[in-house]
């Protein structure tokens, strides 16, 4: 079986998409999310860009990531600077990332117009900057910027660039569409052009989505013998995106027959792309393909009918091949496969044929057409989960809770505050407390009242927190999901609640966040 390595770079370049932005945390937890995908490389980001890139690598090396390989990503150096006095360079190397990716110019266009220095000058660069890192780092890859429009204006330039980079040592060439205009035909004559050139290079390809051919180019791009793919999760990306790898990975395994993440993970496929919408706080695309929660919905009669008998009437894989569920409206098994999946991962053995079982199952899903979504409140869905199976405590409960926000005078802040009753055993306790907003009042009043009988709380904490307004009717009245994540000296962990009360859905979030924190120390003691 053909063996293709994928290089995911939502981290990097998929958070260059407008309205697509992701906290540090946000970027470790995707991290851990790509690493059990079985993805090969993991852009981090650009060390010498902005400090949140800085602090990623920093972080994660904190982290067990299997086989996956954190990478770096960075520019040849500054044309008036050589490497080694190259601030961008020298970030590369702080970031202790055991891969480095480096791109470069390989259109005459961009070398002349945007690095304004001359073609001979740029060869230089690219072969000085890979031969300064190669001996530095474990693994080096050059991505050709533009490559493709850079061959169509001036071809024997495009590939002297390719050259000047096995010069320097490039361990694979990556040829890039950025942007995006290449025709399927046209790349492929490109790269057998490439092939015939470079035989013994390993070849990698980055393509962007703005004819909407990302996929199909990186498909024939491995067809003629690219044994790396780059791409994003849902395809995010600047302008109209990155290649799909959401898609690009099913096609590769299931119609091509080629060997790029492990089997038993392909499963894990569609809880990664709803994972990585849910930390950017976007809405799904519920008709991508393969990961869409519409990508095996049959509404149809006549399809309906047919996918009943025998579902390849009208569906080319299996849903469960990829992690997602099959969803007819009248049909009772839609989302059981993913829930039992998702259980094994708490160390829970479930049966859907067991009536707790079956019961959790169905809450599950009336919780979800309710709008609840478990990715990224995975501490949630296990708490529930426990509480079918009688795993549960209640180690607190709510009497009652009021929140002031009281603002007096119109250039002062508001002054939020948070009054709060809660039995624990036999005891009552009574407290209240200020905050920074009604939220944090009452995640302030809640632990000040719960800290004399779970000392530990203290070493907890709310790291961020976001709010969606869901779809349908009611405008200001529409309901709210409350995404928290928590963090302790171990462990981190998300957790969601719904209401159309943002406070509410606030508080739901914020008890079973403690809930699962004072559940884990149990356990670690026990």
């Amino acid at each position: 079986m053909k063996k293709v390595k994928v290089y995911d770079t939502t981290l990097r370049d998929g958070t260059q998409a407008e309205e697509f932005n992701l906290s540090l945390w946000d970027k470790v937890r995707i991290a851990q999310k790509l690493a059990q995908l079985g993805v090969h490389y993991i852009e981090g980001g650009w060390p010498g860009a902005n400090t949140k890139d800085r602090d990623f690598f920093s972080e994660i090396r904190n982290y067990d990531l299997g086989m996956s390989r954190i990478t770096a990503f960075g520019m040849t150096h500054h044309k008036d600077t050589p490497p080694q006095a190259d601030s961008n360079m020298q970030e590369l190397l702080i970031s202790r990332a055991p891969v480095v990716t480096i791109f470069g110019k390989s259109w005459t266009f961009h070398v002349k117009e945007v690095l304004q220095t001359t073609l001979e000058r740029n060869l230089e660069l690219i072969t000085d900057s890979l031969a300064y890192l190669r001996p530095r780092v474990e693994e080096l890859f050059y991505d050709a910027e533009h490559f493709f429009d850079g061959f169509l204006e001036d071809r024997d330039y495009a590939l002297r660039t390719l050259q000047a980079a096995v010069d320097g040592g490039a361990m694979c060439l990556v040829l890039c569409d950025t942007n995006g205009g290449t025709l399927t035909s046209t790349l492929r004559e490109i790269i057998q052009v490439v092939r015939e050139r470079f035989p013994d290079a390993p070849l990698g390809i980055h393509a962007h989505n703005d004819s909407e051919l990302a996929v199909a180019n990186s498909l024939a791009a491995v067809e003629l013998g690219a044994v790396q793919v780059q791409g994003t999760i849902n395809g995010v990306g600047e302008r109209c995106g990155n290649a799909n790898l959401c898609s690009i990975i099913p096609n590769l395994k299931l119609k091509m027959g080629v060997d790029c993440i492990p089997d038993d993970h392909l499963k894990r496929l569609s809880e990664v792309s709803r994972f990585v919408y849910e930390l950017a706080n976007m809405r799904p695309n519920r008709y991508q393909p393969y990961v869409g929660q519409s990508a095996f919905a049959h509404k149809g009669g006549v399809h309906a009918h047919a996918v009943k008998k025998n579902p390849r009437a009208y569906e080319h894989v299996s849903p469960e091949t990829v992690g997602n569920t099959r969803h007819i409206p009248v049909s009772d098994q839609s989302g059981k496969i993913n829930i039992i999946m998702k259980a094994r991962d708490f160390g829970l053995e479930l049966s859907p044929h067991e009536p707790k079982v079956r019961l959790a199952l169905e809450k599950v899903k009336d919780l979800e057409s309710k709008g609840f979504q478990f990715e990224g409140a995975e501490a949630s869905l296990e708490m529930l989960l426990r509480a079918a199976l009688g795993q549960y405590k209640e180690y607190f409960r709510l009497i009652s809770y009021r929140i002031l926000d009281q603002k007096v005078g119109e250039d002062d802040p508001p002054m939020p505050e948070a009054t709060i009753r809660v039995r624990v055993g036999f005891h009552e306790v009574h407290t209240a407390a200020v905050g920074n907003g009604p939220v944090n009042a009452l995640d302030k009043a809640l632990k000040k009242a719960l800290l004399r009988f779970y000392p530990r709380l203290e070493e907890m904490r709310l790291e961020d927190y976001k709010v969606r307004v869901l779809p349908g009717p009611g405008g200001t009245g529409a309901k709210v999901r409350v995404l928290i994540e928590s963090r302790d000296g171990h462990d981190r962990w998300g957790t969601v609640g719904v209401a159309h009360d943002i406070i509410e859905a606030s508080w739901q979030a914020l008890v079973d966040s403690i809930t699962f924190k004072l559940f884990k120390d149990e356990q670690r003691i026990r």
